[in-house]
């Protein structure tokens, strides 16, 4: 298994998407990546020679990813959260942030229903 920005990429697969494996990098971001290193989409992982894998490595060091992308989203929720935005509340209360209905939907953010109605007998 190749191993770039510290996450093993899968063999198998084409490099333009073995690249969207790393967090942070998309497709087009993979894109560009390749573009930018002269290493052609179709190639297979298994296929690259150590030299394109280094080419790879150093293009990918110029983006933000992994660990440090990560920590800057997490604070940016953080710093939301402690200046009391209207976000950062949503964020704290854990329901939808960016506008959704909350009424009938939004079960991904609060989570299994708690009450249950009583029995009729």
């Amino acid at each position: 298994m190749a191993r770039i920005a510290g996450v093993d990429i899968p063999r198998e697969k084409r490099v333009v998407i073995a690249l969207t494996y790393i967090y942070g990098i998309g497709k087009t971001s993979a894109q560009k990546i390749l573009s930018e290193a002269g290493i052609s989409e179709d190639t297979r992982v298994r296929d690259l020679t150590e030299d394109e894998l280094n080419k790879i490595r150093e293009t990918v060091d110029g983006y933000k990813v992994e660990g440090d992308l990560r920590r800057e989203t997490n604070l940016n929720i953080k710093r939301l959260m402690e200046i009391a935005s209207y976000r950062g509340i949503r964020h704290r209360r854990g329901l939808p942030v960016r506008g959704q209905n909350t009424k009938n939907n939004a079960r991904t953010r609060k989570g299994p229903v708690k009450t249950v109605a009583n029995k009729k007998k």
